[in-house]
């Protein structure tokens, strides 16, 4: 008897531990548990030690609150017929005072807000050209979020943000985009080159120009110099030799600068002169040729090259 006692008090204290034991539980950070009673909802538990009624009370649910992600994978196309592919990112979390609705109300919160970004993507981007798509990516997301937040708030989450983080076209239409690129760049390296090659020629133009006016300077000033010196030349002469004329004085001074020249060419390697055949006799007749040559004026745009008669070339 005594036995049968003792056993149904230990069964009794056990009975009484568990249920003493099962009445409490423990919630995670950033979790939140659903309480129901019978059946039906009675609160919402936070994170730390909580208690239940026993038999009565049982928790259903624990949620995170924390900010969840997914992503979903958007084909549509362009107003110009152009398919892509949009990878969106959704960002999202339970509103804290809406725990209850986001329980009860949706059975599968990923594929609603899914589902509603298919709407919003194929309502905003066949109204766009592709070029469009790409420049207003960011207004696309921003209006995604603005919809998808304004609907699911009724059910108790809040979207945090929405990211798309490309748009990819067909593949023939990325290589055609790359090709169409390319031509205009290079379209606009040859113009480039044209200006700076028509640069490049006006400049040396430019500089043609200014040397052969230096030049044609230079040459006149040589000349006013040459003859400054024979005028200086011949009147020194004829004072110091008594009974000389200027014709000999003249004479003497082109011969001079006539050997000069042939010394000059001589020791010259390289060089493009031309010697004409001459002797000591035909000296009066070159000094002949010259004088005339100054008498008549003959202007050339270069020194000319004077030989005995018969023989002169230029």
């Amino acid at each position: 008897m005594e036995t049968f006692i003792l056993l149904l008090v230990g069964v009794v204290a056990f009975f009484v531990l568990s249920v003493f034991l099962g009445s409490f539980f423990t919630v995670q950070t950033a979790q939140v548990a659903i309480v129901q009673r019978l059946g039906k909802f009675a609160r919402v538990a936070g994170p730390g030690l909580n208690w239940k009624t026993p038999y009565l009370e049982t928790v259903v649910q624990r949620m995170s609150m924390k900010v969840q992600q997914f992503d979903v994978q958007v084909e549509t196309k362009t107003q110009d017929n152009v398919f892509v592919q949009i990878p969106v990112s959704i960002q999202y979390k339970v509103i804290p005072d809406a725990v209850e609705s986001a329980f009860y109300k949706l059975s599968d919160p990923v594929k609603q807000i899914e589902s509603m970004v298919y709407n919003v993507v194929l309502g905003h981007v066949p109204k766009m050209k592709l070029d469009d798509t790409f420049l207003n990516q960011a207004d696309i997301a921003g209006d995604l979020r603005d919809n998808l937040d304004a609907s699911m708030k009724e059910y108790g989450y809040s979207i945090v943000k929405v990211l798309i983080s490309d748009i990819v076209p067909d593949q023939k239409v990325k290589a055609a985009m790359n090709d169409i690129n390319a031509a205009q760049r290079e379209r606009e390296a040859t113009v480039s080159r044209a200006e700076t090659n028509k640069l490049l020629l006006v400049k040396q133009a430019e500089a043609e120009a200014e040397s052969k006016r230096l030049q044609g300077e230079g040459i006149a000033n040589q000349r006013k110099a040459i003859i400054a010196g024979l005028k200086d030349s011949v009147e020194d002469f004829a004072k110091t030799v008594p009974g000389s004329t200027p014709q000999d004085v003249m004479q003497l001074v082109l011969m001079t600068q006539y050997f000069d020249t042939l010394k000059e060419v001589a020791a010259n390697d390289h060089t493009n002169t031309i010697l004409i055949p001459h002797t000591p006799n035909t000296l009066t007749d070159i000094f002949s040729q010259i004088r005339n040559a100054i008498i008549t004026g003959n202007e050339l745009g270069h020194h000319p090259v004077v030989a005995p008669t018969g023989d002169a070339q230029k």
